[in-house]
């Protein structure tokens, strides 16, 4: 393992790496094939039309993968130092792990089901994965907060704050401006009907989305001090 990896901080490290490549990659091919304008599109339009569905549709579902290991190893490691500390109830734990594990379901949903194919499902699929994000980013800002100043500084504290309250603020206009669009299709051109709100509401997207790939860059240096190992035992009497 690299020198700059110490710990299990490279699974941060991948997950926020993969998941902007995932973005770029799909929003470039989208771009260059001409199925989607190049201002600012939603995240889903860029990963509707082959061959970026494919790529789209591959990269997010390990995103989503990849996020639920990097979350549940910030479970364990907030468990690990509650033990000597006690700054928060193992039930809030639970609870903040649970609602991000229901948000990488969300993002396996928008992978699975796209845009065009099946709206209703891509669009419940999408309000799960960003809502459920919002409120996990936020449960650890302030988890995070209660185990300052020992496990976290109130520097580090303070960025995850920022970054929540930013997508908290986003996803509202978000959703409200996709509900006040009248049809559902991805080559927008500016000038015509809806286009506004399409606009507006995709920036908010863009916002949240890269919002949650900065807040998970933040637990590199925690997960540096954290380590996991796997025991395999064999029972003899089990057979």
């Amino acid at each position: 393992m690299p020198c700059c990896m110490p710990g299990v901080a490279f699974v941060p490290a991948l997950l926020v790496s993969w998941s902007s490549a995932a973005f770029i990659i799909s929003y470039v091919m989208a771009v260059l094939a001409g199925h989607v304008e190049p201002l600012v599109p939603y995240i889903s339009d860029t990963g509707t039309k082959p061959p970026e569905s494919g790529v789209f549709g591959f990269m997010i579902n390990i995103s989503a993968l990849l996020a639920a290991i990097t979350m549940y190893i910030r479970y364990l490691l907030i468990e690990k130092q509650n033990e000597s500390s006690h700054f928060v109830w193992s039930s809030c734990n639970m609870f903040t792990l649970c609602v991000g594990l229901m948000g990488c379901t969300g993002m396996g949903i928008v992978a699975t089901f796209q845009e065009l194919a099946v709206p209703s499902v891509h669009d419940i699929g999408a309000l799960v994965a960003f809502g459920s994000g919002v409120v996990y980013i936020t449960l650890q800002s302030i988890i995070s907060y209660k185990s300052s100043p020992r496990w976290n500084t109130y520097f580090v504290c303070h960025i995850r704050m920022a970054i929540s309250v930013t997508s908290c603020i986003a996803f509202i206009p978000m959703i409200v401006f996709a509900s006040k669009i009248s049809m559902t299709k991805i080559d927008w051109t500016p000038g015509e009907k809806d286009y506004t709100y399409h606009f507006m509401s995709a920036i908010c997207e863009w916002t949240v989305a890269f919002g949650f790939i900065f807040f998970f860059l933040t637990f590199i240096r925690d997960f540096q001090r954290f380590s996991l190992r796997i025991s395999t035992e064999i029972h003899e009497d089990s057979w």
